[in-house]
């Protein structure tokens, strides 16, 4: 999951994630992402995540709900392990790397490192950062286990939803493997500060607001591994146009994956569709208004404050993942699900039909405000990931 990157441009007011009050709760956030600039003494503390920049809502499925996902075991098993791909044929990382014990290993080292050597830092930003984002898996697999009525209530457990879990995180785990290594061997990256930056992330966790509801769940990881496969496409046509057709080859393998993992989430959306639509188009209009962040939004290597941002801004500038993809997003899977022909929902399931239906044209319309009103002076940025080199955001 890429499921790169809020990848939300700095300048998108319609994308941003400002705290703020939640409509179910008294309570007002107070806390922020934001760290303290006093850096005397941070280094000796122990690792402490950051706050979260929302009142978190928890368990909002209703009990009776729950019965819907046991009543789709079967179905699960038949439409998304039919979607796994068995681990003796399917790719392993290794596939597209030298050969250790070969004894033309160092040869190969060397011509991959001949290849990236004249690949622009920016365009190593947004892969680094892909790689990040897909290193912090243990966080997704957490996430879809606090789902109720699907999690793996044993960490073995049999039942086809835990079981599409553990295969789905066994499939991801192989992408960051791989772009790891990959970039190891480049020799153009500090591979330790990246592997502090994932050690944050993963101590960090996410926000993505889905309140144990595997309505909302399903919804976020439907909306993200679509994210991942544009992103991971992205890359792969600008490894090729640099030259290297390794790279392009690697990224391309894993924004496959990443399709036909969304294949699967938005076939569970569409059942939801299918059996309770009301409750499935006010779980999506939800999602809509809090906006989908992305899976690295706390996103820290020890020393940028806003480090996922200023990620955001090269992806976006180099149209790795753009205000643009998020729209055209949301666009697809209004399609995909065939929203506009729903009929016999009640008067807020209307309300809510009518707003995501309506959504990805307003999100356009805010988003070319916000380029007309951007300042032309290109903003240098040095990124800890590239041995502080800058890179224009």
């Amino acid at each position: 999951m890429a499921l790169r990157t809020n990848f939300q441009p700095k300048l998108s007011p319609f994308l941003s994630n400002p705290v703020k009050k939640d409509p179910r709760s008294p309570l007002v956030s107070v806390a922020s992402t934001v760290r303290s600039s006093n850096r005397v003494d941070s280094s000796k503390k122990l690792f402490t995540p950051p706050r979260e920049v929302h009142v978190q809502v928890t368990h909002s499925l209703p009990p009776q709900k729950i019965e819907i996902f046991k009543s789709l075991e079967d179905w699960a098993e038949n439409n998304l392990l039919a979607l796994l791909k068995p681990v003796h044929t399917n790719w392993q990382p290794q596939d597209f790397l030298p050969e250790p014990s070969s004894e033309g290993f160092y040869d190969e080292v060397k011509d991959l490192r001949e290849r990236t050597k004249e690949i622009p830092d920016d365009y190593f930003v947004c892969l680094v950062g892909d790689m990040i984002t897909e290193e912090a898996l243990p966080t997704y697999q957490t996430m879809l286990n606090t789902l109720d009525g699907v999690r793996d209530e044993t960490g073995a457990s049999l039942t086809s939803w835990a079981v599409w879990t553990r295969a789905w995180t066994a499939e991801e785990n192989r992408h960051g493997d791989l772009l790891n290594k990959y970039l190891y061997l480049t020799g153009r990256v500090d591979m330790r500060q990246i592997e502090k930056t994932i050690q944050y992330l993963i101590g960090s966790g996410m926000d993505p607001r889905t309140e144990n509801n595997p309505y909302l769940g399903f919804i976020y990881t439907s909306f993200q591994e679509r994210a991942t496969f544009i992103s991971h496409g992205n890359t792969a046509n600008h490894a090729r146009q640099y030259g290297d057709l390794r790279l392009a080859q690697i990224c391309g393998t894993i924004a496959a994956d990443e399709k036909r993992h969304e294949a699967a989430y938005t076939k569970i959306v569409e059942k939801l569709f299918e059996v309770d639509p009301d409750d499935t188009m006010l779980a999506f209009a939800d999602m809509m208004r809090k906006k989908i962040s992305m899976p690295a939004h706390l996103m820290y290597d020890g020393r940028d404050d806003n480090l996922f941002g200023n990620f955001s801004a090269v992806a976006q500038r180099l149209g790795v993942y753009t205000a643009k993809d998020y729209a055209d997003i949301l666009e697809h899977l209004v399609g995909r699900w065939k929203l506009e022909g729903i009929l016999g929902l009640s008067g807020e399931g209307k309300r809510a039909q009518d707003f995501v239906c309506t959504l990805a044209p307003r999100i356009r319309r805010l988003e070319e405000r916000a380029e007309s009103r951007k300042t032309k002076r290109a903003e240098m940025m040095p990124f800890s990931w590239i041995f502080d080199r800058k890179v224009q955001l």
